[in-house]
């Protein structure tokens, strides 16, 4: 699975970053850095939450 970001949705809430610290890190310019982009997959559940409850649905997660 890979994580996808439409950097033109994403607002630097940092929702991704709190659901799934270490995969997503939010920069001083307010955009989400992919720290992580293809993460195991016992990440899963904090993946999903990320993108669950991403305010500007900005993230997709992919499955390869």
């Amino acid at each position: 699975m890979r994580i996808v970001v439409d950097t033109d949705l994403c607002q630097g809430h940092g929702v991704c970053e709190s659901e799934a610290p270490g995969v997503f890190e939010v920069g001083k310019d307010h955009q989400v850095v992919v720290l992580e982009s293809e993460p195991p997959d016992n990440r899963r559940s904090e993946l999903e939450a990320a993108v669950r409850f991403c305010p500007t649905h900005a993230l997709t997660l992919v499955d390869d």
